[in-house]
Formats: C-alpha cells, sequence, structure tokens
C-alpha cells in the first residue's frame, strides 16, 4: 500500500520556491527596462530641445539658429537668420520660451517630433533629428502612417 509522503521528492518545496523568485524577479527587470527604454529612448533630443528654449531665453538667436543647422556665416537657403527671428525673436508669438511645454512627442522616421505650447495657446512643431541633433519645423501631416499612442490614450483614460 502506498503511503502518503512516498511521491514527496525531497527538495521539491525550494525548487518551487526558486521558480517562482526567478520568475518574479525576471517580470520585474522586464518591466523596469521597459519603462527606462520608453522614458529615456528620446532623452537626448529633449535635452537639444530644452537647450534651444534656453538659448531663446537668453535672446541668443545666433546659437539657437546654429541648432537649425544655420550660422550667420552660412545660413540656410531657405531660412534666413531674419526669419528665424520673425519667428522666434521678441516680436513673436512664441517669444516666452521658458514658459513653453512639451504637450507631445513622437518618433517619426530618423527624428523625435515635439509639440510645444506656449502661454498665448500658441503651438509649434518641432522636429529633433537623432543623428545629427539638428533641430527643423516639424513635417506636415505631423508623421505619416499609424503610430502606437499608448500614452495618449492612457492620459484621456486616467486625466
Amino acid at each position: 500500500m502506498a503511503g502518503y509522503l512516498d511521491s514527496y521528492e525531497p527538495g521539491a518545496d525550494q525548487r518551487e520556491r526558486l521558480i517562482k523568485r526567478i520568475v518574479v524577479v525576471v517580470l520585474v527587470v522586464a518591466i523596469i527596462g521597459v519603462t527606462l527604454y520608453f522614458t529615456m529612448r528620446n532623452r537626448r533630443q529633449e535635452q537639444t530641445l530644452k537647450q534651444f528654449l534656453s538659448l531663446l531665453q537668453q535672446k541668443n538667436y545666433q546659437g539657437a539658429y546654429a541648432l537649425f543647422g544655420c550660422t550667420p556665416d552660412t545660413p540656410c537657403k531657405y531660412y534666413p537668420p531674419e526669419r528665424f527671428t520673425e519667428d522666434f525673436g521678441p516680436s513673436s508669438p512664441f517669444a516666452d520660451p521658458s514658459a513653453a511645454k512639451i504637450i507631445h512627442e513622437d518618433v517619426c522616421g530618423p527624428g523625435v517630433v515635439f509639440n510645444l505650447e506656449f502661454p498665448q495657446g500658441n503651438e509649434v512643431g518641432l522636429a529633433v533629428e537623432q543623428n545629427t541633433n539638428l533641430i527643423s519645423f516639424a513635417p506636415w501631416p505631423r508623421c505619416p502612417g499609424r503610430h502606437l499612442q499608448l500614452w495618449e490614450f492612457l492620459k484621456s483614460r486616467f486625466s
């Protein structure tokens, strides 16, 4: 007659606890890794955009214009320094860069597109290339094609 403990294997409890711990650790590491990836993947481009806004706030328009890949010595063919000063200078709708907020960002092809909102309700879309960190105006339509807008979905559900 088989006894109750005949099928009991010594060390099975320890092995089961070890497997559970390994599964929990792997899940926690995966969650932390995915979270870090999505929060840090555009960090360089965000820093470039913040540097651009900081230069505008300091009224260093030549430095900000240089972040567009243009200099006064070699101006961009279709975006001269005078036009840049009209767009971002003291009399423009984007004259107060200290109050600008990033309301949306999206990875689009070789760059990251940021939508900035200024205090008067004015918005501007700027794109930062991932390889060169040069700033340009965002393309229109913003990012052609379908994109996973998970963050916007979650904000709409919990805001």
